[in-house]
């Protein structure tokens, strides 16, 4: 993609950079600062889109940047499932994910000078019923502990998904085509 601005992440993960550099979309990175605490009565979607927002607005925007703050979330029946808090944690979110359906929500908030546009993207995941035995293998990898809902698609956890319902990207941390076609307008 060629661009006529610098694209700032607002984000110090990963697997967001590494999404974005798939995509050959230059940018550079700078840890942003937002209040990840959910109040009361906020639903997935409206956490994922505020914490989005105030990543990106966290930073001071140039004339010719970009900034782009995310946040993904997984949620099951309406309940954020954070990143576990230790391996009895992983295994607790798994063992809730098995057999059933849940959303990854993605906010984003792409901020220039002259404008903001913010928006989300979800994807339905089912995962297929997994055994206590799996759960531990793959807890026990390291893996699901710094990921939201305790695991993540492109790793360990790709065979435990039986289906997906819309963008693979975002399920990874950041839906592209839509962060491209939003990127267009500015």
């Amino acid at each position: 993609m060629k661009t006529c601005f610098k694209l700032i992440l607002a984000s110090t993960s990963p697997r967001r950079a590494e999404l974005l550099r798939c995509a050959g979309i230059p940018f550079e990175i700078i840890r942003p600062d937002a209040d990840e605490r959910q109040p009361a009565g906020e639903t997935p979607t409206e956490y994922a889109v505020r914490t989005a927002r105030e990543k990106a607005e966290s930073l001071p925007v140039q004339p010719g940047e970009i900034l782009l703050g995310a946040d993904t979330v997984v949620a099951s029946d309406g309940r954020i499932l954070g990143k576990p808090s230790d391996a009895d944690d992983a295994a607790a979110m798994l063992r809730l994910l098995s057999g059933k359906l849940h959303e990854v929500i993605t906010g984003v908030c792409l901020r220039s000078a002259e404008k903001t546009v913010c928006f989300h993207v979800a994807t339905a995941v089912l995962f297929r019923e997994l055994s206590d035995r799996e759960i531990a293998a793959y807890v026990a990898t390291g893996d699901p502990l710094d990921k939201a809902g305790a695991y993540a698609i492109q790793n360990g956890a790709a065979g435990m998904v039986r289906r997906i319902d819309g963008s693979y990207s975002n399920v990874v941390g950041l839906p592209l085509c839509e962060v491209i076609e939003h990127l267009e307008t500015f």
